[in-house]
Order: C-alpha cells, then structure tokens, then sequence
C-alpha cells in the first residue's frame, strides 16, 4: 500500500467514523486467501449455531486477556494483510499500531449475524475484509425510552434485545459489501453502536438514482450510503437501477487490536 495513503478519500457519505475501501485485496489474493481458508485443519474451525469461524492470533480469556499465538503466513507474509491494514493508519492509536486478532466467519447463503457490539477488550477500531461474496452491513443504535414509545406495538415484536437494552431495528447506516473490500468502523460507531447482517439468500435492491436496499424481511427503503465508493460494475447498476444479487458463501476477516496481551510462551513463567 502507498505510503502515502489517504483514509480520509474512502469515508463513507455521512458518516465521519466510518471508510471504505473497495478492491483492498486482489482477486488473486482472494482466490488464495479462500484457499487457505478452506484448507485449514478441522480443529481451526468452531462451530457455532448458524455460522462456523476461525480465530488467530490467540485466545481471549475472561478477564478481557489475549494470549498471544502467531499469525498464519497467509495473513502476515503472502500476502501480508496485517502490515496493509497498519499502512491505512486506523490503527495508529491502538496500543499495537495495527491488529493482533482475526476472527475469521463463513457464512453460507442464508445466514447472517444478529446485531451486536464487539466489546471493551478491543480498542475502538475495527477493519472487515469481505472475500466469495457480497453482504450488506447494517449499523443500529439502542433505543431511548422516547424511541421505545413510538414504536409501541412494532417494537415488541421486532426489535432485538441485548443486555436488557432495546434496539431501534431501523438502521442508522446500511453498506453494500463487495467482495475484496474492506471496511473499517472507527470511534462512537464502534463504541456506541450495534452492526449486524440479515439472514437472506439474496439481496434486493429498488431503482434508484441514490441507492436504495430493500430486503425481502424489510418494508422500509435503506440507503446504500457508500453507493458512490462501490467500484464493481454490476453492483453499480444494481443500486442505482434496481435489481437483486443472489448470495454466496462469504468469509469475513474481523481485525482487531486486543490492547491487554501476554505471550503464550511466557505463560506460568514469574
């Protein structure tokens, strides 16, 4: 990556704490990436409920600790993703400079991820790398006891609950996800907010000139806000000509600075 890289051009319209960058990996840089992915013994994958992952860079305890495990050449040497997410300088004030923990999710046509935050353990950055497949990525908010008013009956029967705090179920900000891309989540949008993915098999998108998504759980119109940034030309057309684009099996790599670390090595020695 340039040296000279500038954040500030891939900042999505209307949101100063979040960037995106189409094409941050090459297709044959995808191609391998999937590559390895797939091929990665079976004790690398943990299955969950709707979804299966992968994790590097170590695990994390309880208390919010990351003990420490080396990074796969794939994601550090060839090609070295880790020095290229440093480069963008999001991370600069991490305690790292740069991440130092992958979460690796597939996710087949059909699943996606309710909302959610991401925790305390992280500093407030937060750099997703889309491979196979598109998604769309929506941010939420909680909502206030004013909010919960409003929404009266709709409320009981569609929001989320995380915590014991309602969520508004109405995005603040949508993103179409190409695949290659790289988004990067920063500052309150990190830190105050929920993001999630809508369990779908295809995407659904109305004509118009300024990008409109409409999911087929979805009665409300969400704007792509980073139609402008998107670089494929079919999902060009698709957001601002209407259309759908079907699904495939998408692996996210979710990079992250744990700030407390301690070397596996080191363990047990004082």
């Amino acid at each position: 990556m340039d040296a000279n890289f500038d954040l500030s051009q891939w900042q999505v319209p209307g949101a100063d704490a979040a960037f995106y960058i189409p094409n941050f990996v090459t297709q044959d840089e995808e191609a391998y990436l999937i590559r390895k992915i797939v091929e990665a013994p079976r004790h690398r994958w943990k299955q969950l409920a709707n979804r299966r992952l992968q994790i590097w860079g170590g695990e994390m305890t309880n208390n919010n600790l990351l003990i420490q495990s080396e990074m796969p050449a794939w994601l550090n040497q060839c090609p070295d993703i880790i020095t290229r997410l440093r480069e963008t300088g999001a991370y600069a004030n991490s305690a790292h400079g740069a991440p130092n923990h992958v979460i690796l999710n597939e996710y087949q046509a059909g699943q996606g991820i309710m909302p959610h935050q991401d925790g305390p353990a992280y500093h407030a950055v937060v750099g997703t790398i889309s491979l196979g497949s598109h998604a769309v990525f929506h941010y939420y908010e909680y909502a206030d006891d004013d909010q919960q008013r409003d929404f009266g009956q709709s409320m009981r029967h569609e929001d989320v609950l995380t915590g014991g705090r309602r969520i508004n179920p109405v995005p603040v900000l949508s993103l179409l996800l190409e695949p290659r891309s790289l988004i990067i989540t920063t500052s309150k949008l990190y830190s105050c907010h929920l993001h999630g993915i809508e369990p779908l098999e295809t995407d659904s998108f109305s004509a118009s000139s300024t990008g409109h998504a409409v999911h087929q759980s979805s009665t409300t119109p969400y704007k792509i806000a980073n139609a402008d940034l998107i670089q494929g030309s079919q999902e060009q057309d698709l957001v601002r000509e209407g259309g759908s684009l079907k699904r495939g099996t998408r692996y996210s790599l979710t990079c992250r600075d744990v700030e407390k670390v301690v070397n596996r090595k080191f363990m047990g020695k004082r």
